[in-house]
């Protein structure tokens, strides 16, 4: 696959545009931290790592989806900004400001995966993998 990240985003995409309350993908270290940021900024409800008994099969990881009340979309636009062709890198001081503070920007940090404030805050740049509001 060259590209897990776009694979990730395309499938919640896909998964919120159905209306579908989970997504199952297969699970790897950045997958994982990717979902725990959009956790942390209130973009999904949870996820988790589900391990098949069978060691042939690879651990799947579960996201659970997340709406509004009357069941409008959290997630209105999600995209990649870094590609394998061209890969995006920020400063701390030129991190983007997604709908002027109504969205963020996931990094990809020394420190893990992190938001554009958290970013700020913990003074690191990095490569910048999406944006989500």
């Amino acid at each position: 696959m060259p590209d897990p990240v776009a694979d990730m985003l395309t499938c919640v995409r896909n998964a919120v545009a159905a209306e579908r309350p989970t997504v199952e993908l297969p699970s790897s270290k950045l997958r994982v931290s990717i979902a725990d940021a959009m956790q942390r900024h209130g973009y999904i409800w949870d996820y988790e790592v589900v391990t098949p008994e069978d060691a042939a099969y690879k651990a799947r990881l579960r996201i659970n989806l997340k709406y509004g009340p009357t069941g409008e979309r959290v997630i209105q636009k999600i995209s990649c900004v870094s590609k394998p062709g061209k890969r995006v890198y920020s400063s701390v001081g030129d991190i983007p400001n997604v709908l002027q503070g109504l969205g963020i920007c996931l990094l990809s940090t020394n420190k893990g995966v992190l938001g554009g404030g958290e970013a700020k805050k913990a003074n690191v740049g990095g490569e910048v993998l999406c944006t989500i509001w």
